[in-house]
């Protein structure tokens, strides 16, 4: 057994090393990326022009890699430079240093005010970092950094690399990083130091001084100049003793039409806070050697009004409170809103004791009624005292959201001709709103056509702005269905005493506008119809046979006919088509002997007819004689008949017969289907024309209706006479032509007993259930377009106060966002949080200028060219990161924040303020060894940075760059260090 066992005790595992391990397959993937990113060899650059870091475009790039199951991102930060290229390839010098060497020595861009934490410490122009990829993973243990460092080191020394390549250590709020450059011969290595308390001999430059000289360790004296530049950032946020420009709103005020505190149809703008939090001066030395100022432990010459070298920068409040984007935000909540009016108010007030007032039998049944009181005798009163006796049966007096002094005066608002003593329903129509509006040409005024809103002065446009201020002041969601209740009734009220709604265009819907802006309008037009038609009853104006004046019918119907009318319209209701067949198109009794003898025969057949018919018929509907024009076979005169009116269409009901239509197919019995329903009204004006006209034919119909399909030619008879001979166009005898089929089928009818193509009974009951059924929800939909309008020329009317450039390219934008987002039925709610979010910008910047402008005492400039370079200032402040003061501590600018600082530390000191700051340096050197209290605080931070050029390692060796950045601040204490060597000549 001993024997067998032996054998196997002699197998061993062979292991091959000639596998690639995890850490060789990571230095392999990193010079990879390298690689991609054309970032190996020789890379050269010219000195960067200064503050290049802040006005020029940084870009990044990304990849991902692993080391075996850990992740890591690597990228690539570099500054965008246009110019360079051709000039860096043409000027590569063997043995030159690399450019991240270079820009360790240059003074043009230290401290940039927005650019990455690497850049500020060491001023790169480009770098590579590697990170973990995910947010909570860390690299904590040394021998992991070491592992990572030596990684870096390979890749680099591996492509030829000469771009700076970092590793973040530590967790990532610590923002620790080591790295690594190499050169031809030369190498520097980035170290960095982070704590949160440090010694107290180290926060000044002189304790910074003994750190960098140990640090780069030169054996000989004298050390070579160290070159020194510091920044000292003071903040102030103390602005107590300056008055906030925006007064807040008085809630409780109803006064003259105001409600809280506001004006009906004007909304609120401004911060209710101040939106500057905080100033921060930084006061730099760009240049010093050392033992040109003194700065230790126990004396300082950094005196902040004795640098040369002043910035400004301004810490906006986040999110700050604004009234105009308040507003907004809390109407559009409203969209999300699922309850219904009768769920927020409770039982309806459209219905009294289980009986619906919005029946279709009882409206029908107010046309036999007398007829309405005058307007004269309307009032906002009278309008809403039976709606309010509904509502009150269900719920008390005080219950009701909305006080009676609020609800009258917004009626009033809505509706000013209920005040009107001697306002006719005609001036009604056409009255506007009070205050100041854009002309009717300006494009402010018909901004409403890009957001799909309604027109600045009228009734939809002051809707939307009270209830977006009822949401906001009285009763939120509850006042808002307390409003719409009443509106609505009185729009039934105005519908059954055929009162015109104010605040609505003549016409037509005006389908450029929101939907519920034409419902309003396709009322009003349901109400004018039914007007007309109760006044011809009365006059029995219909009937004008014996009228040759010329004047326009009742209906002010145009009858200069275009090509349009001659197709038959799509827009021509198709609801106005009678569900019977044989009401409009019943055969006359020759047809089939019309259809047998084509198209001339029609012409004879008709011309027959009505040469027996014509003295039994006499003339009805005529409006007046058509100029010259007379009948081709009788040869009377040709009367233009009173038509009926289109019907008008919304833009819900146009899509509703679009799909109607569509459903009909393809088929000749559905394209037949669709010509029939679409031609109802060329059926009625056919019928018009034949009650005015007895006796004539097709060819006449043609000649008034459509004349450019009656074609005339000049002929030459026997006699030598020019005769003139005409005939229908060519699309006009088409074999089952619409025209002739429907010529055939209409009778002799005048307009007034004809079956109406515009029910405006129904129309009207239509829109008066669409109104009662909407929610706070869909009228907040409806309406939002309107009230985004009406933002948008708010922040417009208080952006050409200010004249800021940056807001008026932030208002284009919303404008341009808006006309591509609310045109949609149903926009998104990305799209238009957005849009409220830009607003929010708009208003927030607007109100920091404000702010600053208070602040700075612009106002009380007296000198115009100071005064101007004031408001550049402050403009400045707003649009850039950071602003140098002209004059540092003794220039304009510099003066008043001076003034600023004195006062907050006075404030703080509980000392009387300085009235005037004066500008003499007697006054400054008194202040300053009075011994009395400091005109700035403790600064908030304290950056040093340390530059000189010496050889490393030994003394021999090449000269090469050395850095040391140093951030004190309260919270912690950062030490950066760039220290290069060279690898030659040890």
């Amino acid at each position: 057994m001993a024997a067998d066992s032996e054998p196997e005790s002699e197998v061993f595992e062979i292991t091959d090393f000639t596998t690639a391990s995890e850490w060789e397959r990571f230095i392999s993937r990193v010079e990879e990326v390298l690689n991609d990113w054309k970032l190996i060899g020789v890379s050269s650059g010219k000195p960067l022009e200064k503050g290049v870091y802040t006005t020029e475009t940084w870009e990044e790039k990304s990849d991902e890699i692993s080391f075996a199951d850990f992740r890591f991102s690597v990228t690539h930060h570099y500054l965008v430079q246009e110019s360079n290229e051709k000039d860096s390839k043409e000027e590569l010098v063997e043995d030159a240093l690399p450019v991240a060497m270079q820009d360790l020595l240059c003074m043009n861009n230290d401290f940039p005010p927005r650019a990455h934490c690497l850049v500020r410490w060491y001023g790169l122009r480009e770098f590579v970092v590697i990170a973990p990829a995910a947010n909570n993973d860390a690299v904590l243990s040394e021998s992991k950094c070491n592992l990572l460092l030596s990684s870096v080191s390979i890749a680099l020394g591996n492509t030829g690399c000469q771009v700076p390549l970092f590793v973040q250590i530590h967790h990532k709020w610590r923002r620790m990083y080591v790295g690594e450059c190499q050169g031809p011969g030369v190498r520097t290595d980035f170290e960095m130091v982070h704590l949160r308390k440090v010694a107290s001999q180290y926060t000044h430059v002189s304790g910074l001084l003994d750190i960098f000289k140990s640090k780069i360790g030169f054996p000989l004296t004298p050390l070579p100049p160290i070159n020194i530049s510091i920044r000292l950032t003071y903040v102030l946020q103390d602005w107590q003793q300056y008055f906030w420009p925006q007064q807040p709103p008085d809630i409780d005020a109803l006064v003259g039409g105001e409600v809280g505190g506001l004006e009906f149809g004007k909304l609120p703008f401004g911060a209710c806070e101040d939106p500057i939090s905080e100033l921060q001066l930084a006061t730099t030395w760009p240049h010093l050697t050392e033992g040109i100022i003194v700065d230790n432990d126990v004396y300082s010459d950094l005196d902040p009004m004795q640098a040369p070298q002043w910035s400004v920068r301004v810490r906006k409040a986040d999110n700050p409170q604004c009234l105009l984007s308040d507003f907004v935000t809390e109407f559009f909540k409203l969209c999300r809103r699922k309850e219904s009016t009768d769920e927020i108010l409770g039982k309806s007030a459209f219905e009294e004791e289980g009986k619906e007032v919005a029946d279709i039998s009882h409206a029908l049944s107010k046309l036999t009624e007398p007829a309405p009181v005058p307007i004269h005798k309307l009032s906002v009163t009278n309008m809403v005292h039976t709606a309010k006796k509904k509502i009150r049966k269900h719920r008390g007096v005080d219950e009701s959201p909305l006080k009676n002094e609020v609800l009258n005066t917004i009626l009033l608002y809505l509706f000013p001709d209920a005040a009107d003593k001697s306002a006719d329903g005609s001036e009604a129509r056409t009255s506007t709103s009070t205050g100041s509006l854009p002309p009717p040409d300006s494009e402010d005024y018909n901004l409403y056509i890009q957001f799909k809103s309604a027109p600045l002065d009228s009734l939809t446009y002051k809707l939307a702005l009270c209830l977006c201020m009822i949401n906001f002041y009285h009763g939120g969601v509850k006042g808002v269905a307390h409003l719409w209740q009443e509106f609505v009734l009185e729009m039934r009220y105005r519908w059954e005493n055929n009162f015109f709604i104010p605040g609505l265009a003549n016409g037509a819907p005006d389908l450029r506008c929101c939907l519920l802006h034409q419902k309003l309008q396709m009322l009003n037009c349901c109400i004018e119809r039914k007007k007309a038609r109760d006044e011809g009853k009365k006059s029995n104006s219909f009937d004008r046979s014996s009228s040759d004046t010329g004047t326009p019918d009742l209906l002010g119907r145009d009858y200069h006919k275009e090509s349009d009318k001659e197709k038959g319209e799509v827009g021509k209701s198709w609801e106005s088509w009678s569900d019977s067949e044989e009401e409009f198109f019943e055969c006359l009794s020759d047809t089939e002997e019309l259809k047998g003898n084509g198209q001339e025969n029609v012409k004879k057949g008709v011309a027959k007819e009505g040469s027996k018919e014509t003295s039994a018929l006499k003339p009805e509907g005529r409006l007046h004689q058509h100029g010259n024009l007379t009948l081709l076979h009788p040869g009377e005169p040709l009367y233009i008949p009173i038509t009926q009116e289109p019907a008008p269409m919304t833009e819900d009901l146009l899509e509703e017969q679009s799909e109607v239509l569509a459903k009909l197919g393809t088929s000749a019995e559905g394209a037949h289907l669709r010509a029939r329903m679409q031609s109802a009204c060329l059926l009625s004006d056919m019928e018009s024309f034949k009650a005015a006209n007895p006796g004539c034919c097709l060819e006449d119909f043609v000649r008034w209706y459509s004349p450019r399909d009656y074609i005339e030619e000049e002929t030459v008879d026997e006699k030598g006479n020019v005769v003139i001979q005409g005939e229908l166009s060519a699309r006009m005898k088409i074999p089952s032509n619409m025209w002739v089929e429907a010529w055939e089928t209409a009778k002799a009818i005048p307009a007034r007993r004809q079956r109406r193509l515009f029910d405006d009974t129904r129309e009207a009951e239509k829109v008066l259930h669409y109104l009662a059924v909407q929610k706070p929800a869909d009228l907040a939909r409806h309406l939002l377009s309107c009230v985004l309008h009406a933002a948008v020329l708010k922040v417009k009317e208080e952006e050409s106060l200010e004249d800021i450039t940056s807001v008026k390219k932030i208002i284009k934008q919303i404008i341009i966002h808006a006309s591509k987002g609310l045109r949609f039925p149903n926009p998104e709610d990305k799209k238009l949080e957005e849009i409220i979010a830009h607003i929010l910008s708009v208003e927030a910047t607007i109100a920091q200028a404000r702010s600053l402008k208070a602040k700075f005492g612009i106002d009380k400039c007296d000198q115009e060219e100071e005064r101007k370079d004031l408001e550049n200032f402050v403009t400045s402040l707003l649009e850039q990161p950071e602003v140098s003061v002209i004059g540092a501590g003794r220039g304009p600018a510099g003066t008043i924040i001076h003034r600023l600082f004195v006062n907050a530390q006075k404030v703080a000191m509980m000392l009387p303020l300085d009235e005037e700051l004066k500008r003499s340096d007697s006054s400054d050197e008194k202040r300053l060894n009075s011994g009395s209290v400091a005109d700035f605080p403790s600064p908030a931070g304290h950056e040093v940075i340390l530059r000189t050029i010496i050889p490393r390692p030994a003394p021999y060796s090449k000269p090469l760059p050395q850095r040391m950045y140093s951030v004190l601040t309260k919270e912690d204490f950062r030490l950066a260090g760039a220290f290069s060597l060279d690898t030659t000549f040890f």
